[in-house]
């Protein structure tokens, strides 16, 4: 099979998207789509519908149709896919690609950021977690999904963002400037936030994380002692994986990137630039070709 590949596909899929890129053997992209999530512990088959409904989509940028499928390699960088049994659910699903990879979105990302090479990283986006590459061996912290894990993420914070305007409401605490602004989002109306929690996702609640930061630079205190927590939070992770032998960490995600101003200067200095991103390491997979044992077992 792998001498009949001739294109290499990089899927990112997270809580709140999924991306998609097409590469020739030369390495050239050929296209670019993004759907929505493809956390597989959301739901094997949403995730595979947003995968290859985002791949389709590239797919048709690249002038390609289905009957090109059986000639791609496709390296997935999928939330979730630390979990066992979701992992294994999610590959016993058909699929008309020729060769199909399956690993964490932070291997992916890590794969990214160290162009292939042993390092660490630390996501924290919609979700949170962490991994490090280090002989040929993958230790991964966190990652076990909101709300039981997922600390320093967006959701998380979200989530702390609605107890604490519930509290407001209440008279407990002081009701600040982001707590009119997230009421003013439900109408007002406790009754609306009840029932829009019943049926939140991890996006459902990191969809409030850019006004905290926006509300913390005009010194609204709420928003503060939020980022406050989440840098806390970071700085945890960060700290768990030097313990574990890192070096220097990539600190990615939509929080992880305006986060760092918030942390300690030590943990600070440790941090690295990414050399890629998540699609860049799912595209690595890809060329690495197929894999059909979970990969969080053993070497890599």
């Amino acid at each position: 099979m792998a001498n009949s590949i001739k294109y290499y596909v990089g899927v990112d899929g997270g809580g709140t998207s999924c991306r998609a890129r097409i590469c020739n053997r030369q390495g050239y992209i050929l296209g670019e789509a993004k759907t929505g999530s493809a956390n597989i512990l959301l739901g094997s088959q949403v995730a595979m519908a947003s995968i290859q409904d985002a791949i389709a989509t590239a797919a048709a940028q690249a002038q390609l149709s289905n009957h090109d499928y059986c000639h791609m390699s496709v390296g997935l960088a999928l939330a979730g896919a630390e979990q066992k049994q979701a992992w294994y659910d999610f590959m016993a699903q058909p699929h008309p690609y020729g060769e199909l990879t399956l690993n964490t979105d932070a291997y992916g990302a890590c794969l990214g950021a160290w162009r292939g090479k042993e390092g660490a990283i630390l996501i924290a986006g919609t979700g949170s977690c962490g991994i490090l590459l280090k002989d040929n061996q993958q230790q991964v912290i966190g990652g076990r999904e909101f709300p039981i894990s997922d600390q320093g993420s967006g959701a998380v914070m979200g989530l702390r963002l609605i107890q604490q305007v519930l509290l407001s409401v209440d008279g407990i605490v002081p009701h600040t400037t982001l707590a009119q602004h997230v009421m003013a989002h439900f109408n007002h109306d406790v009754d609306e936030i009840v029932s829009w929690s019943k049926t939140a996702r991890p996006r459902d609640y990191g969809q409030f994380s850019p006004a905290i930061f926006a509300y913390a630079a005009d010194g609204d205190t709420l928003a503060i002692e939020l980022l406050k927590q989440t840098a806390a939070d970071v700085e945890m992770w960060l700290s768990a994986l030097i313990q574990r032998g890192a070096d220097r960490i990539c600190l990615m995600g939509s929080i992880g990137e305006r986060i760092q101003n918030w942390l300690a200067p030590p943990l600070q200095a440790r941090l690295a630039e990414p050399q890629g991103d998540a699609m860049d390491g799912a595209i690595a997979m890809a060329q690495k070709g197929n894999h059909n044992l979970y990969p969080l077992e053993g070497a890599l």
